[in-house]
């Protein structure tokens, strides 16, 4: 059984994969917050600006089977015929949920299959692109991937503690909130600085799209 948030088709918001269309599978569930206002003083990752409770959001539910959700999530894809389709697993934290049968469900219907994650639990083989947004007092089990997005500045997690893991691209976003506008010019000059980094934006949130 599969708990999902919500699905819906939209474009990627952030990173290195902004403006490309994509079906957003959010599965309910996160260990680092119960997603509940009332524990957020207290949870692991206390900035999260994502609704992940329940199974009532648009296109959500609860699924049996991994093609069943496999079959749900490709009926959101507007043409297979112009282009890969593309899914991203996204939450809460999708590693809670994924398995090997929901990656083999995916790939069966012909999709490509990125993960947003924070790479506190093992992910299954055969996911092509890896997004790691480590958050601070976490121990990471996910060491390696395409992308690493940390949302700055975290006091106990600088970027300087993840410049070695083996990603290919690496990001800073600024963390949102009543002091945006002065995090995002500690990114920018952060990213001046380092140059290995680089800046990336909530356009989803610019735009006004999902």
């Amino acid at each position: 059984m599969y708990s999902v948030k919500e699905m819906f088709y939209t474009l990627q918001g952030e990173g290195a994969q902004a403006g490309r269309p994509a079906v957003f599978c959010r599965f309910a569930g996160c260990n680092l917050w119960s997603g509940r206002e009332q524990d957020r003083s207290s949870a692991i990752c206390d900035f999260c600006d994502t609704d992940f409770v329940g199974t009532d959001g648009q296109n959500g539910g609860k699924f049996a089977t991994a093609q069943a959700l496999a079959e749900a999530t490709l009926a959101l894809w507007p043409d297979p015929a112009q282009g890969t389709p593309y899914l991203v697993c996204t939450g809460g934290e999708p590693a809670l949920q994924l398995d090997t049968a929901l990656i083999e469900a995916f790939k069966a219907v012909g999709f490509e299959i990125a993960v947003e994650t924070n790479g506190t639990k093992p992910l299954p083989e055969g996911i092509d692109w890896i997004c790691l947004s480590p958050k601070a007092n976490t121990d990471l089990v996910l060491s390696a991937g395409q992308e690493l997005k940390l949302v700055y500045p975290q006091l106990l997690a600088p970027p300087e503690r993840f410049t070695s893991l083996a990603f290919e691209h690496f990001y800073l976003q600024p963390l949102d909130g009543p002091d945006a506008a002065a995090h995002l010019r500690l990114c920018v000059q952060y990213c001046l600085d380092h140059p290995q980094w680089k800046l990336s934006l909530q356009t989803h949130k610019i735009l006004g799209i999902d």
